[in-house]
């Protein structure tokens, strides 16, 4: 593997279209050295052009973190229904170390979807499966929506938003009493996650969603084409925990089946659970990273995820 000076990387990605002399590739072994964080021995580099001295892992995202050797188990521990105050007592570090090292995986985590999105061949989707999830943030008086889209061969989530709705039902009043009325944003994020998808999906593709009265707008604006099929809402299974449908053929099993996964793996998503989100944000970072993980690990390639 060829190595490069970091500064002739950087240059070049500050001014693309500025070309460096050839010396600025002359780089040498220069010794090994210790690194802490991980206990591993690096191969350490010279510029004979500009002297400095650099590894392999200088421009990396994990530059300077320490105990990283976390990384790997942690990102297991939080798509598989860990708390982050239990992933910190099973890891030995603290709290804060786990709260910034979730953020920092679930940046990463985003950029891996949106390099697997980017290589889908554009208009080659079939079918996708698109309903909404419902969650909330501190208390069920401020409930979220999380509208998610589901390739329905392969059950691979290839799109998802998180936005604020208003309380219903008996809560309503509570809500509006406690904390004051509250915005819906659903139609916004419908918005955004068809428009998102609208590229990926074949013009006579199938779009199925349940009988919703808003969804026909949005599919209509951004996909004019495509077939929208309703399915009229079925009783929930306690087996699914209310995801899944309670009878015999579900028309919709591979979103039902994804949202009981998302329930059973996220714990902030359990039915009944004390680990609430305390801000939208950290819903968000918790739903990418559990789709990173769903996508490439829980579900199989399908033709158009192909070297993925």
């Amino acid at each position: 593997m060829r190595v490069s000076c970091p500064s002739l990387k950087l240059k070049l990605t500050a001014s693309p279209g500025v070309t460096t002399p050839a010396e600025h590739h002359n780089v040498v072994r220069k010794g090994y050295f210790s690194r802490k964080s991980d206990s591993r021995r690096i191969q350490r580099f010279q510029c004979k052009t500009c002297g400095i001295l650099f590894s392999r892992s200088t421009l990396h995202p994990r530059y300077y973190q320490k105990a990283r050797r976390i990384n790997a188990p942690l990102y297991k521990l939080l798509v598989s229904g860990v708390s982050q105050n239990r992933a910190a007592l099973i890891l030995g570090v603290s709290p804060s170390t786990i709260a910034r090292r979730f953020m920092f995986l679930a940046g990463q985590a985003s950029l891996s979807q949106s390099r697997l999105i980017a290589r889908i061949p554009q208009r080659s989707i079939e079918s996708i499966h698109f309903d909404d999830l419902e969650s909330s943030i501190h208390t069920k008086c401020k409930p979220v929506s999380v509208a998610l889209a589901v390739e329905s061969n392969s059950r691979k989530i290839i799109g998802f938003q998180v936005n604020e709705m208003p309380a219903k039902g008996h809560l309503s009043q509570v809500s509006r009493k406690k904390y004051g009325p509250r915005k819906d944003q659903r139609g916004r994020g419908w918005n955004r996650l068809m428009k998102s998808m609208r590229m990926l999906i074949k013009e006579d593709g199938a779009v199925t969603s349940d009988e919703n009265p808003h969804y026909p707008k949005w599919v209509k604006k951004h996909l004019p084409n495509a077939e929208h099929i309703r399915i009229p809402g079925g009783r929930g299974a306690i087996t699914g925990q209310g995801e899944l449908r309670d009878k015999r053929f579900d028309p919709m099993f591979s979103l039902n089946h994804t949202c009981a996964m998302l329930r059973a793996n996220i714990n902030r998503l359990f039915r009944r659970t004390w680990c609430t989100s305390k801000k939208i944000e950290r819903l968000r970072d918790h739903i990418a990273l559990y789709v990173d993980f769903h996508n490439r690990k829980l579900t199989t390639s399908g033709a158009i995820f192909e070297g993925s």
